[in-house]
């Protein structure tokens, strides 16, 4: 018994030293193992900084979510009927707001100035950074493949319509309901700035003011029939000299007989084609174009925009308009928060 009384402590110190020891393995463990995380963390952010998803959206609008189901089927579409290479502020920032918006659906950007076949892109920082998005993809512009086995396919071959007036915009109405109703989807005008996901909207189009609907923004499925009546449309009621006339005009006046009306209101779904309000893509009606320049309180845009899935600039009226972009001009903000890319670049050139 006193042998066990003397062996005691030595044991008691040994199991002590002991576990002292192992705590002392794992707290260094601990902080490699914390360490490394740490520094794979920051290389990640730090590659991803400039392409990184938005973090600081507008309270009202909801944050693009990973995760849950998949969207449902199509991709979005954006086009430049000319020969221009060289996109704008405002269409790289409607590409680059659509992509960060539909995080897993394809952004299709067609261009009819890009060569075809495997070429490489044109040097330019816009093509640079729309093509850092895994979801964006810039591809040429074939307009005698696209419109082959349509109605217009006939007209697009008459080069007498290339004198008229207004040939690019007629053009750019012909690609979108070719489009719709070839592959379906979403088709955009490259002077939206995407606010929230639009996949939830299909076989829909919105009205730009009360009885005018436009065709800046379309959902449909493909094949439908509303878009098959608009390229019939196209050729046979067909007027290149008319502003407007083979765009809203015709969407207008496809959607009146497809509903059999005369009069078009707000939200009307008329045999499963829904003409959205105003509100939806055109709160600040066309005449009006210069509130996107002006000064506005936090409060007054979520009142503009709490209905609002994307805005059109307008661009045909307001692209020479200066815009101070570190501002709290309607626009400003926007830039920085729905394509925070573009609006770096445009600081640095500022």
């Amino acid at each position: 018994l006193p042998r066990m009384s003397n062996c005691l402590p030595k044991l008691t110190t040994g199991l002590l030293s002991h576990r002292l020891g192992v705590l002392f393995i794992l707290a260094i463990s601990f902080v490699f193992l914390t360490s490394v995380m740490f520094y794979w963390r920051s290389e990640e952010d730090a590659e991803g900084q400039f392409y990184s998803w938005p973090t600081q959206f507008l309270p009202y609008l909801p944050h693009p979510t990973t995760g849950g189901p998949p969207p449902p089927p199509g991709d979005v579409f954006f086009v430049e009927t000319s020969e221009r290479t060289d996109p704008s502020y405002l269409f790289t920032c409607s590409v680059e707001s659509a992509a960060r918006t539909h995080p897993g659906t394809r952004v299709v950007v067609l261009m009819k100035g890009l060569p075809s076949g495997n070429a490489s892109l044109p040097n330019h920082w816009a093509l640079s950074l729309l093509s850092g998005f895994p979801n964006v993809e810039i591809r040429p512009l074939d307009l005698p493949e696209l419109f082959a086995g349509t109605p217009l396919a006939k007209w697009y071959l008459q080069p007498e319509h290339q004198k008229e007036p207004y040939y690019l915009p007629v053009l750019s109405d012909a690609c979108r309901i070719t489009i719709m109703w070839k592959f379906g989807g979403i088709y955009l005008d490259t002077d939206f700035i995407v606010l929230r996901n639009l996949k939830n909207l299909t076989n829909a189009l919105g009205m730009q003011s009360q009885d005018v609907l436009n065709g800046a923004f379309l959902s449909f499925t493909p094949k439908h029939e509303f878009m098959t009546l608009c390229m019939q449309d196209f050729v046979n009621n067909y007027n290149g000299w008319i502003w407007a006339h083979q765009g809203p005009g015709l969407l207008t006046r496809v959607f009146k007989k497809w509903c059999s009306i005369s009069n078009i209101q707000n939200n009307m779904n008329c045999k499963g084609v829904r003409a959205l309000s105003p509100e939806a893509f055109y709160p600040v009606h066309w005449s009006n174009w210069k509130k996107l320049f002006g000064t506005i309180s936090s409060s007054e845009l979520h009142s503009l925009l709490k209905n609002t899935y994307a805005l059109h600039v307008w661009n045909k009226l307001s692209h020479g308009t200066k815009l101070e972009i570190t501002s709290q001009a309607l626009l400003a903000q926007l830039y920085s928060q729905f394509c925070p890319a573009t609006y770096v670049k445009m600081k640095e050139d500022s």
